[in-house]
């Protein structure tokens, strides 16, 4: 890798996991900013449903590419890749370290490995074709190669235009995910539990935000007229809060028996993801991760290769 390429601190993680908390303490010691990479926080409003830090964390340490749409506009990987260098390059402009921290795997990946997103090859009758499907349609026609690249971004499952994108590039031939060019050299932390502690932290988190009204930003949204559609594209407490309000559980406690079993299921998808990345530095949880961190950073901050 290119020495000279200009130093990032990526922190990866399941849901529950500690890596927005750990993230700040870090960025607060090394004078960092912290660029968001998770694929539904970038929709304005529904901060509790997405997980988002609150504000008084962010009057800590800035934050950035959190609430950049609204939740009806798609937005590609493309799109948050360009974003994130804008970002992460005015950080390093500014003399600071930019940490890169979230747990949609597509996004970090785009940033850490510089995906080279090709140009459209747009056959304007096959799109025609494609868009007349329904959502269940598309699905079933992708190849298995396109469900894996799909399996992390559980959201995009749910995105007909990425469908048939998807579509689009095997039919051509294209590679499905782009090509590498990194930007930037990069230090990758991964922060996770073993399997029974993480259930019990998903569990305790969900139960504190339903506590702070992560029902009510569901059906404000609902009540003022706007379509669910968007809703189940984002999929997890979107979909399953829709569902609960629409009287589609027979009680509280089996709509959240449901919903803390699917993101129990997400954060499988998301080490499977994780895990196939060798770069990353597994922090021992049960032990000084706080410690470990700021070693391993310090010796990459250090470091001239």
């Amino acid at each position: 890798m290119n020495s000279n390429l200009s130093k990032i601190i990526v922190i990866a993680g399941t849901n529950a996991s500690g890596k927005s908390s750990l993230a700040i303490d870090l960025a607060k010691k090394y004078g960092g900013e912290i660029v968001s990479a998770d694929s539904r926080q970038v929709y304005r409003g529904f901060d509790l449903c997405s997980g988002k830090v609150t504000k008084e964390e962010r009057d800590q340490v800035p934050h950035y590419l959190l609430d950049v749409c609204d939740i009806e506009e798609p937005y590609s990987v493309a799109e948050y890749q360009k974003a994130a260098y804008e970002v992460i390059d005015q950080i390093l402009q500014r003399g600071h370290i930019p940490f890169l921290v979230g747990g949609t795997g597509l996004y970090i990946s785009s940033v850490v490995r510089g995906y080279d997103f090709q140009e459209e090859t747009i056959d304007a009758a096959y799109r025609n074709e494609l868009e007349k499907k329904s959502l269940e349609e598309l699905q079933d026609m992708l190849s298995e190669e396109a469900k894996e690249v799909l399996a992390e971004n559980n959201s995009d499952r749910n995105n007909k235009r990425r469908l048939i994108r998807l579509l689009e590039k095997t039919r051509n031939g294209e590679e499905l995910t782009a090509q590498n060019s990194p930007r930037y050299k990069t230090l990758q932390l991964g922060v996770t539990w073993e399997k029974s502690v993480l259930h019990r932290r998903i569990d305790e988190r969900l139960k504190q935000r339903l506590d702070q009204g992560m029902i009510d930003e569901v059906q404000s949204y609902l009540a003022a007229g706007n379509s669910p559609k968007y809703l189940y594209r984002l999929g997890l407490e979107y979909r399953y809060i829709t569902d609960y309000l629409d009287g589609k559980y027979s009680s509280f406690e089996e709509f959240y028996d449901h919903l803390s079993q699917a993101i129990k299921r997400f954060a499988k998808r998301q080490m499977t993801w994780f895990r196939r990345d060798t770069a990353i530095h597994w922090l021992d949880m049960e032990q000084e991760y706080f410690d470990q961190a700021c070693v391993l950073i310090n010796l990459f901050l250090q470091s001239s290769k």
